[in-house]
C-alpha cells in the first residue's frame, strides 16, 4: 500500500512594511515687489502711448510739409518750363523776323523784346523761390544775355544787307540748343527742368498710410501686454484705464490711416490730372516754338535746309504726344500751313514760301503758331493753378490732425496712469 501524500507547507508570513514618510511641502513661492512691478508696468505704458503720439504726430507733419513742397515745386516747375518754352519762342519770333530782310516788322521785333523781358523776370522769381536752383538759374541768365547779344549782331547785319547776318542767327540758335557746350541755354533750362519735375513727383509720392499705421499697431501690442499682466496679478479681466488708453490710440490709428489714403489717393490723382496736363502742355509748347523756329531756319538756308526740317519732323511729333486735345486741333491747323510752306520751297517758290512763313494773316505759318502758343500757354497757367491749389487747400487740416494726435496721445499716457493707480490702491 502506498504511503500517504506529505502535507502542504504552510506559507511564512510577511515581513511587516515600514511606515512611509509624509511628502515634504513645497517651498513657498518668493514673494513678488507688486509696487515694483506697477512702476514697471506704468512706465512701459506710458511711454507706449507716448512713443505713438510723437511717431504718427511727426508723420503727419512731414505729410503736411510734403505737400506744402510739391505744391511749391509744382509752381517751379511751371517757372522753369515757361522759361524753356519762351526761349523757343524768342527764337522763334527772332528767326521769322529775320526772314523779312532789313528791318524787321515792329510787332516782331517788341514780341521778341517782351519774351527776353519775361524770361529775365521770369529767371530772377524762379531764383527767389527755390535757392537749389540759383547755380543753375544764373548760368541760364548768362546763356540767355550771350543769346540776345548774337541775335542783335545778326539783325545790325541783316539791316544792312550783310550775308553773315544770317551765320549769326544760325550760330545763335544752334547755341541756344547745343547739348556739347556747358552752359548752353535749351540744356541748362532742361536739367531745372528735369529737377524741378522729380522734386515735385517725388513730394506728391510722399504720403504712406501703411507707414504711419506702425506706430498705433506697435502701442496697441504694448497695451495688451501691460493689461494681460494686470489680469494675472490681480484677476480682474480688464483694466478701465489701460483699455480707455487703447481704444484711443486705437481711435487716433484708424483716422490718422484714412486721411494718409485719402491724401494719397488725391495726390495720386492730381499727378495723373491737373500736374500731368501742365506737364505735358508746357512740353508741346516747348516743342512747338521748336518746330516754328526751325521752319524759318530751314527757309534762311535756302535749298540746304534739310537738317532743319528733320529737326521740325522731331519737334511735331513731340508736340503730338503731348498735346491735349484742345491744341492738337491747334497744332493741326499749323501743320496743314507748315506743308504748303515745304511745298512751295521744294517747288522752287522760296519768296512765296518766306511770305507764307512770315505773314501775320491767318491764312500764314505765324498766325497759326501764335494761336497755339496762346492756348497751349492758358492751359499750362490753369492746370498748374488747379494743382497748387488742390494741394494747399485741405493740407492745413493734416497739421491739425497732427496736433491733436499729440495731444491725445499725452491724455492716452494719462488714462493709463489713472487706470494702473487702481490697482496700486487696492493693492495698499
Amino acid at each position: 500500500r502506498a504511503a500517504p501524500a506529505a502535507p502542504a507547507a504552510t506559507p511564512a508570513p510577511a515581513a511587516p512594511t515600514a511606515p512611509t514618510a509624509p511628502a515634504a511641502p513645497a517651498a513657498p513661492a518668493a514673494d513678488e515687489d507688486v509696487p515694483s512691478l506697477l512702476n514697471r508696468w506704468q512706465v512701459i505704458a506710458v511711454l507706449a502711448c507716448l512713443v505713438f503720439a510723437a511717431a504718427t504726430a511727426s508723420l503727419q507733419v512731414m505729410s503736411w510739409h510734403a505737400n506744402r513742397a510739391a505744391a511749391d515745386n509744382t509752381e517751379q516747375l511751371v517757372r522753369v518750363q515757361n522759361i524753356q518754352s519762351t526761349l523757343f519762342r524768342a527764337d522763334a519770333l527772332a528767326t521769322t523776323a529775320f526772314l523779312t530782310g532789313g528791318l524787321e516788322p515792329p510787332e516782331q521785333r517788341a514780341a521778341y523784346d517782351d519774351a527776353i523781358e519775361s524770361i529775365s523776370r521770369q529767371i530772377a522769381d524762379a531764383a527767389r523761390a527755390q535757392p537749389a536752383d540759383r547755380a543753375a538759374l544764373a548760368d541760364l541768365n548768362t546763356a540767355v544775355t550771350d543769346y540776345n547779344a548774337t541775335i542783335a549782331q545778326a539783325r545790325a547785319n541783316n539791316r544792312q544787307g550783310f550775308p553773315v547776318g544770317a551765320e549769326y542767327l544760325r550760330t545763335a540758335s544752334t547755341g541756344l540748343r547745343d547739348t556739347t557746350v556747358s552752359g548752353s541755354a535749351i540744356p541748362v533750362a532742361q536739367a531745372l527742368v528735369t529737377a524741378n519735375a522729380d522734386r515735385a513727383e517725388s513730394e506728391l509720392d510722399a504720403q504712406h498710410p501703411l507707414l504711419i499705421l506702425l506706430p498705433g499697431l506697435l502701442a496697441l501690442a504694448v497695451l495688451w501686454w501691460v493689461n494681460h499682466q494686470l489680469a494675472r496679478r490681480f484677476r480682474r479681466r480688464i483694466n478701465i484705464g489701460v483699455a480707455a488708453a487703447a481704444l484711443t490710440v486705437a481711435a487716433l490709428t484708424v483716422v490718422a490711416f484714412a486721411v494718409a489714403a485719402v491724401q494719397s489717393s488725391h495726390n495720386g490723382d492730381l499727378r495723373d490730372g491737373s500736374y500731368d496736363a501742365s506737364y505735358r502742355e508746357s512740353t508741346a509748347r516747348t516743342a512747338g516754338n521748336d518746330a516754328k523756329a526751325n521752319e524759318s531756319l530751314r527757309l534762311i538756308s535756302r535749298g540746304s535746309g534739310q537738317v532743319y526740317e528733320d529737326r521740325w519732323v522731331a519737334a511735331s511729333q513731340v508736340v503730338e504726344d503731348n498735346a491735349s486735345d484742345e491744341t492738337a486741333a491747334l497744332w493741326d491747323d499749323y501743320v496743314e500751313v507748315h506743308q504748303q510752306v515745304v511745298d512751295l520751297d521744294d517747288g522752287g517758290k522760296w519768296d512765296q514760301a518766306v511770305r507764307l512763313s512770315t505773314t501775320t494773316d491767318s491764312s500764314g505759318s505765324t498766325a497759326a503758331m501764335d494761336a497755339f502758343d496762346t492756348r497751349s500757354q492758358e492751359i499750362v497757367s490753369e492746370s498748374g493753378t488747379a494743382t497748387t491749389d488742390a494741394l494747399r487747400s485741405g493740407n492745413t487740416g493734416i497739421l491739425v490732425l497732427g496736433i491733436v494726435t499729440l495731444l491725445l496721445g499725452v491724455a492716452a499716457a494719462g488714462l493709463a496712469v489713472w487706470g494702473i493707480a487702481q490697482r496700486r490702491k487696492e493693492y495698499a
